[in-house]
């Protein structure tokens, strides 16, 4: 999939640096590849007592730097050290700062679900400001009002159009688009528009952290090809419940796509069980080797091209909406 093309000669390789932290820096090097540019030198490392630090190996000073790094698990350790990251760029004297956060940590805790409890996300969005952030860019963030935590600048992108070409690239036949939940119906929405085919939803019941009961479904699915989409799978309770549900309603194929393979808890085991005919996701959290050996038919896709033309317009100061769509 492409956003555009433009020669090497056309970009300033001297005014931006791109940085990869230790969670992404296969992505980074993918970014850096479609932009035609190499990655920022730096050393990212632990003192004995487990301290991150990082140490910059090339002049910032005066430059647009990004830094890209998904606060996945172990999310503490990959916050930190992006912090720390955006600090270094700072005291280095860079002309502006972007986080590149394709997985954004504590997303889920947007809001005070009941009394004496924390909203994290926006601490979070106040720890990245307060280190000297000038701009975000996220990928798909649980939840839209995310956004609005943030007193800069935030490029909210969705790995739908990377997704949703998979899935015309396969020309599944008698296809229905399932949301395996009603809160994310807009994201099923969303794919049904670009992909076709009807809607259907399952009513769903959480029975603890991380067990889900899905109750009824909404829309008929017998003898059609399921796809299902959500934002994340953690614990893949949520999937794997529905595919049980959509195949007691007749359902003859089912294929499950996330952007976020958080791949949490018992998520191997339920996903191997459920028995998909494809689970596909992207690459802004890495898959990891146990996930790829244990699920044969697992699908990664990069979301590089999607990301590294953001950044491309963000230092062109060019339109970052045309990727939205």
């Amino acid at each position: 999939m492409s956003w555009g093309s433009q020669t090497s000669a056309d970009r300033d390789p001297n005014g931006i640096v791109i940085f990869g932290g230790t969670a992404s820096t296969s992505l980074a090097d993918k970014i850096c590849s479609y932009l035609e540019l190499k990655r920022g030198r730096a050393t990212v490392g632990r003192f004995p007592d487990n301290e991150t630090l990082v140490k910059l190996e090339e002049d910032v000073r005066g430059k647009d730097c990004f830094v890209v790094q998904s606060t996945c698990p172990p999310v503490n350790d990959n916050l930190m050290e992006l912090l720390i990251f955006i600090d270094c760029l700072r005291r280095a004297s860079a002309k502006r700062i972007t986080a590149v956060i394709p997985y954004y940590g504590y997303a889920r805790q947007d809001r005070k679900s009941e009394g004496r409890t924390p909203i994290t996300a926006k601490l979070v969005a106040n720890m990245l400001t307060k280190a000297g952030l000038n701009r975000v860019v996220a990928m798909n963030l649980h939840a839209d009002q995310i956004q609005g935590f943030f007193d800069i600048p935030v490029d909210h992108l969705t790995a739908a159009p990377v997704l949703a070409q998979h899935f015309l690239d396969r020309h599944l036949r008698d296809a229905v688009l399932v949301s395996p939940d009603v809160g994310n119906i807009k994201f099923g929405s969303d794919f049904a528009s670009r992909i076709g085919g009807e809607l259907a939803v399952i009513h769903k019941r959480r029975l603890s952290g991380d067990s889900i009961a899905a109750v009824t479904i909404i829309g008929n699915v017998k003898g059609k090809t399921v796809m299902m989409f959500d934002d994340m799978i953690t614990t893949a309770g949520t999937v794997s419940e529905a595919a049980k549900l959509v195949r007691q309603h007749g359902a003859v194929s089912i294929y499950v796509a996330a952007t976020h393979a958080v791949f949490a808890g018992q998520a191997l085991d339920r996903l191997q069980e459920a028995q998909f005919n494809e689970i596909v996701v992207t690459d802004t959290i890495p898959a990891g080797a146990e996930a790829v050996k244990r699920l044969p038919n697992l699908t990664v896709l990069s979301v590089a091209s999607l990301v590294g033309e953001a950044i491309r317009r963000i230092h062109e100061h060019r339109s970052v909406s045309a990727l939205f769509c």
